[in-house]
């Protein structure tokens, strides 16, 4: 009797929308930025804190249209300070290096 090949099995792809345009990515090529409930605004790399969330794609464009528009304030309901975009311009230059040196799975 011949064994039967297991089949791959085809993972779903996690989506979410952009906050900028609204269009639908995979959770992998945006950033989730949080407001706690102590109402600060920060970066969260896990996508596991707990919080009113909003997603922005990893394009320093998009970020500076975020910061120009005040979207992430308007989104999360709290203020944000100029620290705080550094912090992601920085984060954004970090998930690109990885992806440029370990691949988009990084």
């Amino acid at each position: 009797m011949a064994k039967a090949k297991k089949q791959k099995k085809v993972r779903k792809i996690p989506m979410r929308k952009d906050l900028l345009t609204n269009e639908m990515k995979p959770k992998k090529e945006m950033v989730r930025i949080v407001r706690d409930p102590d109402g600060i605004i920060s970066i969260d790399p896990t996508g596991k804190k707990s919080g009113r969330g909003a997603y922005v794609s990893l394009a320093p464009d998009a970020i500076a249209a975020a910061k120009k528009g005040r979207y992430i304030e308007k989104a999360l309901a709290g203020n944000v300070t100029e620290n705080f975009y550094d912090e992601l311009y920085a984060y954004v230059d970090h998930r690109k290096a990885r992806v440029e040196l370990f691949g988009p799975d990084a």
